[in-house]
C-alpha cells in the first residue's frame, strides 16, 4: 500500500526537500497555496497532509478547518515557523494529528509521519474487516438495485456520528434490525454491546423495568440484588429498539428524558445514572398517523427521527431477488450437507414474478424449505412450493392471454392485475419482436426508454 501525501507550504526548498526525500516511499504532490491544494483534494483526497500555517491568502488554520469538513478522515501534521502555542492548541482542536516546527528534521518528521499513516492503516484495515463481517452475515447488503445501493450508502455516512437517533421505517421482513446491526458495525463504537429490544414482545407493564433496570425491593417480585436495564447495558454502543410504535405513552415520556441528556432512575433508584449511547429505532407503522391519534408523542418521533432510513420493500428492488436467493440456498446448502449450485431458470422467473408480502425475511423461508427439499443440485420450481395464484387468477392457461378477473366479495388486488396484464403485453411483445427491445417498444407504442424502465421493473 504506498500511502499519498500532499505537501503544501509557500516555500519552494521546503516543497522541494521533503518531496526528494519522500517520494521513493510516498505519492507526493506539493501546492504553494491552500486555494490550489484544496480544489484537487476535493476531487482527489491523499491520505496525509503537511500543511504550512503562514500560509498567503487561506492560512494553514483556516485550510487545516477546510480539510476537515470536507474530508474527515485525512491525516494532517501541521508545519509551523515557530512554536506559538494557542496557534498549536487550535489546529490540535481542529483535528490536526501533530506539528513540527521549522528548521524541518527529516528523521523527525518521518517518524512523525510513519505514525500519521500507520493509524490510517489500522482503520482501512479495521474498515475491510467490517466490511468483510457485513458481507457475511448481514444479505441485506447483498445489492444490485439501485434502490438498496442508495440505502447502504447512506448507513455508511449517518453511521460515522456514534450519537445521533436513527429511525428506521420498514414493512415487515425488510431486514429493519439488520440495518440497525450495520449502523452499529459501521460506527466508531463496533466494539461496544450492539443490545435489542422488541418494544411488542414484552408487557407494556414490564418494558420500562426492561429499559431503565431497577433497585432491589423496588416492587413485588424485584430481584434480590437489583437489575441493571437494557439502556445501561448499552452504555458506549448502540440500544436498538424495534416495534418502537408499540411503546406506552408512559413509557414513551421516559424515553424521551432518557433521550435528552442520556440520564435516569433505575425503577426505585434514587441516584441519576447517565450513559453515552446511540439510539436506534425501528418500526412499521405510521408514526405520524399514530401522533394524530395522540398514540405516539410527536416530541419523541422527532428526537427519535433526527435521521429516517426508509428500507425499500423486496418488491421494489426485484434486481436484488436472484442474488438474495443465491447467497440463501449457499447457505442452506452447506448447513443441510447438500450440494446445490444453482437455481433453474423456471425456478428464477417464480421468484421474480412473486408477490413478496413477507419481503427478504420470506424469501429466505422459501429458499431455506426448498433447500431442505431439493433432491438434485438445481432448484427447481416445484423445491419452492410457490403458488402463482395470481398468475392463474388473470390467465387463461388453454388461450394463453389475461382474462379480466370476476369482482367478488373477496375482493381483487387491483395493482397486481394490472402488473401481471402489463407483463404479459411485453413479454409478448418481446416474443414477436425476437428479443429487440426498440421492436417491442414500437408494437406497444411506447418510447425506447420508458419500454426499458417497465420491462426492467415488472420482470
Amino acid at each position: 500500500m504506498k500511502f499519498s501525501i500532499h505537501v503544501i507550504d509557500d516555500e519552494k526548498s521546503i516543497r522541494e526537500g521533503i518531496s526528494m526525500s519522500l517520494e521513493s516511499d510516498y505519492t507526493i504532490e506539493t501546492f504553494a497555496t491552500a486555494e490550489k491544494a484544496l480544489e484537487i483534494i476535493k476531487e482527489r483526497p491523499p491520505d496525509l497532509v503537511l500543511l504550512d500555517i503562514g500560509l498567503p491568502g487561506i492560512d494553514g488554520i483556516e485550510a487545516l478547518r477546510r480539510l476537515k469538513g470536507m474530508c474527515p478522515d485525512i491525516q494532517v501534521i501541521m508545519i509551523t515557523a515557530y512554536e506559538d502555542i494557542d496557534t498549536v492548541i487550535t489546529a490540535m482542536k481542529l483535528g490536526a494529528y501533530d506539528y513540527v516546527v521549522k528548521p524541518l528534521r527529516m528523521d523527525g518528521l518521518e517518524v512523525t509521519i510513519h505514525n500519521a499513516l500507520e493509524t490510517i492503516r489500522l482503520r482501512k484495515e479495521l474498515r475491510v474487516l467490517q466490511e468483510k463481517y457485513l458481507q457475511e452475515n448481514l444479505p441485506c447488503f447483498i445489492a444490485e438495485s439501485n434502490e438498496i445501493k442508495d440505502v447502504m450508502e447512506f448507513i455508511s455516512l449517518v453511521a460515522k456520528s456514534p450519537d445521533t437517533p436513527i429511525l428506521i421505517h420498514g414493512e415487515t421482513g425488510t431486514g429493519k434490525e439488520l440495518i440497525a446491526s450495520a449502523i452499529h458495525y459501521r460506527s466508531p463504537h463496533f466494539k461496544a454491546p450492539l443490545v435489542a429490544l422488541n418494544c411488542a414482545a414484552l408487557p407494556k407493564e414490564l418494558i420500562e423495568s426492561e429499559l431503565f433496570g431497577y433497585e432491589k425491593g423496588a416492587f413485588s417480585g424485584a430481584g434480590a440484588s437489583g437489575k441493571k436495564g437494557l439502556v445501561e447495558e448499552s452504555d458506549g454502543g448502540t440500544l436498538f429498539l424495534d416495534e418502537v410504535g408499540d411503546l406506552s405513552l408512559n413509557a414513551q415520556a421516559k424515553l424521551l428524558r432518557f433521550l435528552e441528556d442520556g440520564q435516569f432512575y433505575r425503577i426505585g433508584g434514587t441516584k441519576k445514572l447517565q450513559v453515552n449511547t446511540r439510539v436506534v429505532s425501528a418500526t412499521n407503522k405510521d408514526l405520524l398517523a399514530m401522533i394524530k391519534k395522540d398514540l405516539f408523542r410527536k416530541d419523541l418521533y422527532f428526537r427519535l427521527s433526527v435521521i429516517t432510513i426508509n428500507i425499500p420493500s423486496l418488491n421494489e428492488r426485484k434486481d436484488d431477488i436472484i442474488p438474495l436467493a443465491n447467497h440463501f440456498l449457499s447457505f442452506f446448502s452447506q448447513k443441510f450437507g447438500k450440494k446445490i449450485s444453482s437455481i433453474s431458470p423456471e425456478a428464477k422467473k417464480t421468484l421474480l414474478n412473486h408477490n413478496w408480502t413477507g419481503n427478504v425475511r420470506e424469501l429466505r423461508n422459501i429458499i431455506e424449505r426448498g433447500a431442505l427439499i431439493a433432491q438434485g443440485n438445481v432448484l427447481t420450481h416445484k423445491d419452492l412450493g410457490i403458488e402463482e395464484k395470481e398468475r392463474h387468477a388473470i390467465f387463461d392457461p388453454e388461450a394463453n392471454k389475461p382474462v379480466f378477473p370476476e369482482l367478488s366479495l373477496a375482493g381483487i388486488d387491483l395493482e397486481e392485475a394490472k402488473k401481471t396484464f402489463e407483463r404479459f403485453y411485453i413479454e409478448a411483445a418481446m416474443d414477436m419482436a425476437g428479443e429487440n427491445e426498440s421492436e417491442a417498444a414500437r408494437l406497444l407504442k411506447m418510447n425506447h426508454h420508458t419500454f426499458r424502465y417497465r420491462r426492467k421493473k415488472l420482470l
